[in-house]
């Protein structure tokens, strides 16, 4: 199991058969990020990798939009440097990608990465991106409306797998901010 080892009741969201975490159910980058996780428990739940994106996920295991949290790279360049960060916001919402998001990475047009980079630059399948595991130094821009969400559901860096966590958490993760008004 990744994460606390004191024995807790395993938590339920919608049809999920949620499980404590194990390194099996998610991507390695993912895994490696968890290994020896202090924070709140970690939970998986096996899903059907045609359903992982978020609306068509939401809807087959009853999982709220307002607990799915979702994570999309966002890139742009800034004096010749290509800048990198991740943006995480609920379901039910939209991040600010050209004001909000733009001004964060400071950049004057900021654009959400191709598949082939993210994949390529995450280790971690399209579908599945999440903000556990990301590259060193990445930042991670968190709406506070997931910190406050209680146990979300995000990637687990492959399609086949959700992560179950406390949206608190996350803040916790290196290169995380919270902010506020990050969604709409």
């Amino acid at each position: 199991m990744i994460g606390q080892s004191v024995r807790v009741t395993t938590p339920t969201l919608g049809k999920l058969d949620l499980v404590p975490a194990s390194a099996d159910h998610m991507a390695a980058p993912v895994a490696a990020t968890l290994e020896g996780w202090a924070g709140p428990a970690v939970y998986t739940a096996a899903i059907d990798p045609e359903l992982s994106d978020t609306a068509a996920f939401c809807a087959h295991y009853d999982v709220g939009l307002d607990v799915s949290a979702n994570c999309v790279i966002v890139s742009g360049k800034r004096d010749g440097e290509l800048r990198w960060a991740a943006v995480v916001v609920l379901a039910s919402t939209r991040a600010d990608v050209n004001g909000v998001v733009r001004r964060l990475v400071d950049v004057r047009k900021v654009s959400f990465a191709s598949m082939d980079d993210a994949v390529s630059l995450t280790g971690m399948e399209y579908g599945g991106i999440t903000p556990i595991g990301l590259p060193a130094g990445w930042p991670i821009f968190i709406d506070a409306a997931v910190t406050t969400a209680g146990l979300v559901i995000i990637g687990s860096g492959v399609r086949s797998s959700k992560i179950a966590i406390d949206g608190a958490a996350l803040a916790d993760l290196p290169g995380a901010r919270v902010i506020d008004g990050l969604a709409r």
